[in-house]
């Protein structure tokens, strides 16, 4: 990028998951320059506080994405975003091929579906709402409350419950979706084994909708729970991106943001 001179030179690493945090603590320890993007205010806390970490919340949109670039003389962008987060990904591998920026994917690894009869994956919401498994289920749904409106045609035909985060636009969007307040709870993760047993106990779920996210969004516990309690288990696939660099390693991750802050100094 050009136009950089007097701007401290950062790494841009998309945020709002665990492992975006625990490298975000090491980046500070290396003293790299870094900005962080999260959607959410709370999001804050998983972050440590440092002259060289600025934490940037709310959604960035296209049309700012210049600007923002600009302002903080990004040099190279690593994405630690949730695996479900389409729309920042691909905003910015565009960034990155229109800039010329170095780019990884810091993608967790996914959890592996053990041969299990109770075990259901679909490509897409849309896919198992276009079947008929949901029907007179008492059914959990764990998929982030951006999804939950797609469930509104089905709250006449089965008892539907969600774990949301506790924040007002989640809240908003479950009520607006028919979700009454006795089949809400909201939680911020992790959530324990025994919390997550107890509170399919108390609803008396015969079935769990989850994404497959990886351990950090609990699938290996939902797993086991569910083979435990002979729960049916529904998981979304995750969305197909083509991300031109990608690892599973965070140390490699780091040292990404390393050498891209080290060669920017030449």
């Amino acid at each position: 990028m050009h136009g950089l001179e007097g701007v401290e030179k950062r790494i841009w690493l998309i945020g709002g998951t665990q492992e975006s945090g625990a490298i975000a603590e090491q980046l500070v320890r290396q003293q790299i320059p870094c900005v962080v993007t999260v959607t959410t205010e709370s999001a804050r806390s998983l972050y440590p506080i440092a002259s060289h970490l600025t934490v940037q919340v709310g959604y960035l949109k296209a049309d700012h994405l210049a600007n923002f670039l600009q302002k903080y003389g990004i040099i190279a962008i690593l994405d630690a975003s949730h695996p479900f987060a389409v729309e920042i990904s691909q905003l910015a591998i565009a960034a990155a091929s229109t800039d010329s920026l170095p780019y990884l994917r810091f993608e967790r690894i996914n959890e592996q579906s053990a041969s299990n009869p109770l075990e259901q994956s679909f490509s897409s919401f849309e896919d198992l709402l276009a079947s008929d498994v949901l029907s007179n289920q008492r059914a959990l749904l764990t998929i982030g409350y951006r999804s939950l409106p797609l469930f509104q045609p089905w709250q006449t035909r089965s008892v539907l419950f969600a774990r949301i985060l506790p924040s007002e636009i989640a809240l908003k969007t479950a009520l607006a979706a028919g979700f009454t307040s006795d089949r809400l709870i909201a939680l911020r993760p992790p959530i324990s084994p025994a919390l997550e047993k107890a509170l399919w106990q108390q609803w008396q779920v015969s079935c769990i909708v989850t994404k497959a996210s990886g351990a950090p969004g609990g699938e290996g516990i939902k797993r086991q729970l569910a083979a435990m309690l002979g729960v049916q288990l529904i998981t979304i696939d995750r969305p197909a991106i083509q991300y031109p660099h990608q690892t599973k390693n965070l140390d490699e991750a780091v040292e990404f943001c390393i050498a891209q802050q080290l060669h920017s100094r030449l």
